[in-house]
């Protein structure tokens, strides 16, 4: 085989080698002959004639050895594609509308495959990244996720089948020492952490060892987008100190520009740095879980095998310490790859993108094979007379398909500069679900993936047209023309039924945008400016020196001009921080056979005003519920209904660990945390009756936002020269920005499904027009006998609406097949949507119709006589 291969690269690298040593061997078999056929008796002249009757004409012998040659094949190509690029010269109006349309085809399916691969196909950059598995700890009766104790991750350091584990949690910070004081959230991981993802610093030097012990000098790592961000790159900041929890910290190393796990942060610490996770009581308190996990499967084990070692570990702990592993909750701990982990939030509507992409370029097949059949009608006498000269059928088929692949080919180029125009909103788009989105870009693979599509593309659509034309004998004309008729009716109504399950499925989304705007989220967001305040702990040691300060923000902030209400708490709804989740007890309610569970809000005695959630029982919190007053507790409308329905419930009790109890003594209103989902039962508690570190605050006035905001930090900054206070958003936007995963999904099956009636209404409109041209004749000869114009104009849109009718009800079909997948991207909307359906329905048959216009007006308008003396 490879002698073989070696052969013909050669008989194109060395053609005119070869030609001779063909020469020189021909010439030396005649020569033989000859000589035979002289000693045979016979005159030198009359053996020479003899020898060439024998061995065949020398050019035609050539010709055989030639056809073996790869250098053949090329020359083939070569004049096949001259020819081809000339025939296209002289059809320009053809080419440019066949490569425009295989552009948006290809480029669409460009773009989305170079996201997927950079999110889904490609490594993580991580040194032997195959190897890496996330552990987690469930339990799974109560539907909860556990984070990791410092003990458990060090029995589970005995399982066999890992390398290692890595821990890390993340906290924010105040850091000390830049340009101005900023809050920076941390990741605080054990040594190993970057030895375990296999990841490098680019600058300095990772986590050693010697860094975890409780007496080693404080250090950090930067995280290159912070590093860029903040400094500018500068690689002079290794060696540099700053000032973090009372402690100076020297900067050891900036990370490459790697996708961070399990989230971005912007520096690093190790755990001994970190005033909680270096307590003596946190390294031993089993139940004291904080930290994810992030492990590395040792060199030819299996992920399977991880499992099993982990459920024996998981098991002997559940025996030793059944106080820290309730039966009724359940424990279980899983190891997932890490590949899959980090894009499981994306991977099913990437797929459904895709799969939108892959319909968008059937559907161009389909058109540009349409416009082909077309074309090809129009060259009959041109491929009759290459046939009458001695063509043959194959060698006509691969004419037409070195024609339609160069145009495929430029089709794709032209699909490149598509794509590239549209990865950035890609790239924002996945952005959203996935920290990989920073690897979506064009490279080579992406490269050879357009190449291979294009060239496919063109072999179908230049396929179907050529078989079309050539499987019947080039005599009998008129099967093949109703056979190309057909091919062409078949396509378009493909090309229909492809298009309506995009639109169904764009229209599906865009209905869950609208209903999703309309929305009452229970609150108001108009004339409110959001900020985050995170006071320095060192500064603040005790909940009694935290509720001082909040209340004099508080009072700042009033004092602000313009300003109506002020509110704080802990987060805010729409907000990306949710609350706190947690097991909770119901006084009178100790028989339910699930443990109850609510989220925690902490509030201030203004947080309802100023957001507009109405009180709706009882009474809001004041002033005097702080440190040192009886515990009392608001909770929600839908709190009250699921424990206490029909009931009064001020005066219930609620509590978080069975032993200290809060009244309840207000009900609010149901506020939707995130627009898509519904109230949960929710417990709000007085923030200035804890000891609360982090806080939010909404302050609600008509001044420009801009000088609210500097008001805002003027007025933390009276209180402490030192204190950050960052995320300016007006509460609108955070209401616009929550809507940009959906508006973003809506908007690309949009244009993708948009693409598609394009491309589906230019293509009924072409072949309608090409019907009509090729019925010139009997549309005279019915006119001729009396048929009325308007009777031919509504044939000629009934012929082509029956063919959208008939894709209709193959898109039907399909349509509600695929709307089930993407049950999970819906919200206020059934897959099956009637109204979605029939409007769908009614656009692709006024987009039709219209496309059927203007053919149908051609063929009213024909001339009985000029028709009749065409056809004769």
């Amino acid at each position: 085989m490879w002698r073989l291969l070696r052969t013909r690269l050669t008989s194109v690298i060395s053609r005119r080698r070869l030609e001779h040593e063909l020469d020189r061997e021909l010439a030396f078999h005649l020569d033989m002959l000859t000589e035979q056929h002289v000693r045979a008796g016979m005159a030198p002249g009359e053996a020479r004639r003899l020898a060439l009757r024998e061995f065949g004409r020398p050019d035609a012998v050539k010709e055989d050895v030639r056809e073996s040659w790869l250098s053949r094949t090329v020359e083939t190509f070569g004049q096949d594609a001259r020819y081809g690029l000339r025939t296209l010269r002289r059809s320009p109006g053809f080419a440019l509308v066949v490569i425009l349309t295989m552009a948006l085809g290809i480029g669409a399916n460009t773009a989305i495959f170079s996201v997927v691969n950079g999110v889904l196909l490609q490594p993580l950059p991580y040194d032997h990244a195959d190897r890496l598995l996330v552990l987690r700890q469930h339990r799974p009766l109560a539907e909860a996720e556990l984070p990791f104790s410092f003990q458990e991750l060090e029995e589970y350091r005995q399982v066999d089948a890992l390398e290692g584990i890595a821990e890390f949690h993340e906290m924010w910070f105040i850091l000390l020492g830049g340009a101005e004081p900023s809050r920076v959230a941390t990741g605080v991981v054990s040594s190993n952490f970057f030895d375990v993802l296999g990841v490098s610093p680019l600058h300095g030097r990772a986590f050693e060892p010697s860094d975890e012990r409780h007496d080693a000098p404080a250090v950090l790592l930067l995280s290159h987008r912070y590093w860029t961000h903040e400094f500018d790159s500068d690689p002079a900041i290794v060696g540099r100190l700053f000032e973090m929890n009372d402690r100076p910290h020297r900067v050891v190393g900036v990370l490459p520009p790697v996708p961070q796990y399990p989230s971005d942060v912007d520096v690093y610490m190790p755990a001994s740095a970190c005033p909680f996770r270096s307590e003596t009581v946190a390294s031993l308190d089993r139940t004291g879980r904080m930290m994810q996990a992030v492990a590395r499967m040792r060199p030819g084990v299996i992920v399977a095998d991880v499992r099993t070692g982990l459920t024996n570990v998981a098991g002997r702990m559940m025996a030793a310490h059944p106080e820290a592993y309730p039966e009724d909750l359940g424990f279980a701990v899983t190891a997932t790859p890490l590949q899959e982990d980090v894009t499981r939030s994306f991977r099913t509507m990437l797929l459904v993108l895709l799969g939108t992409a892959g319909f968008v370029l059937l559907i161009v097949c389909a058109s540009v094979a349409n416009l082909t059949l077309a074309r090809l009608a129009q060259r009959d006498r041109e491929l009759s007379v290459r046939a009458a000269l001695g063509a043959s059928r194959r060698r006509l088929l691969r004419q037409l398909l070195t024609e339609s692949t160069i145009l495929a080919l430029l089709g794709g180029l032209a699909g490149l500069a598509v794509a590239a125009a549209g990865l950035d909103l890609l790239v924002a788009f996945a952005g959203g679900f996935t920290s990989r989105a920073a690897e979506v870009h064009i490279d080579g693979f992406v490269l050879l993936y357009t190449l291979v599509i294009s060239t496919a593309t063109g072999i179908v659509f230049g396929s179907a047209p050529a078989l079309t034309r050539f499987k019947e004998d080039r005599h009998q004309r008129r099967h093949t023309s109703h056979a190309a008729q057909g091919a062409r009716g078949a396509l378009i109504v493909t090309q229909v039924a492809v298009s309506f399950m995009l639109l169904v499925g764009a229209g599906l989304t865009l209905r869950t945008l609208l209903e999703l705007q309309q929305v009452d989220p229970g609150f108001r967001t108009d004339n409110i400016m959001t900020a985050r305040v995170d006071l320095n702990f060192t500064r603040y040691e005790s909940p009694a020196s935290r509720a001082p300060f909040w209340e004099r923000l508080e009072g700042r902030l009033r004092e602000i001009p313009g300003v109506t209400s002020v509110g704080g708490a802990g987060t805010f709804p729409l907000n990306d921080r949710g609350p706190f989740n947690e097991f909770i007890h119901i006084e009178g309610h100790d028989n339910l056979t699930v443990r109850p569970r609510a989220d925690l809000r902490l509030v201030t005695p203004g947080y309802f005003e100023t957001l507009g959630q109405p009180l709706v029982s009882g009474r809001p919190f004041a002033a005097a519920d702080r440190e040192g007053a009886p515990y009392v507790v608001i909770i929600n409308r839908a709190m009250a209904q699921h424990y206490w329905p029909g009931e009064d419930v001020i005066g219930k009790r609620i509590s978080g660990d069975g032993k200290a109890w809060s009244t309840v003594v207000g009900m609010v209103a149901d506020a939707r945390q995130q627009l898509n989902r519904t109230p949960g039962d929710e417990i709000y508690v007085p923030m200035f009756q804890g000891g609360q570190l982090s806080s939010n605050w909404l302050v609600r006035s008509e001044r420009d936002p801009d000088a609210l905001a500097a008001d805002i930090r003027a007025a933390v900054r009276s209180l402490d020269a030192e204190q950050p206070v960052d995320a300016f958003r007006t509460l609108a936007a955070v209401r616009v920005a929550s809507l940009e995963s959906p508006r973003l999904t809506a908007i690309l099956l949009g244009l993708f499904a948009g693409l598609a009636l394009v491309i589906t209404a230019a293509g009924l409109a072409g072949v309608v027009a090409f019907s009509v041209s090729q019925r010139t004749q009997e549309f005279g000869v019915r006119m001729a006998l009396g048929a009325d114009r308007r009777a031919l104009f509504a044939l000629v849109v009934r012929q082509g609406l029956w063919l959208v009718v008939i894709g209709l009800s193959i898109g039907t079909a399909g349509a509600l097949v695929m709307a089930r997948t993407m049950t999970a991207l819906l919200f206020g909307v059934e897959p099956t949507d009637a109204l979605t359906f029939l409007s769908v329905a009614l656009v692709l048959m006024a987009v039709a119709a219209a496309a059927c216009l203007i053919p149908a007006r051609r063929a009213a308008a024909v001339d009985p006589m000029v028709a009749l003396r065409a056809g004769t």
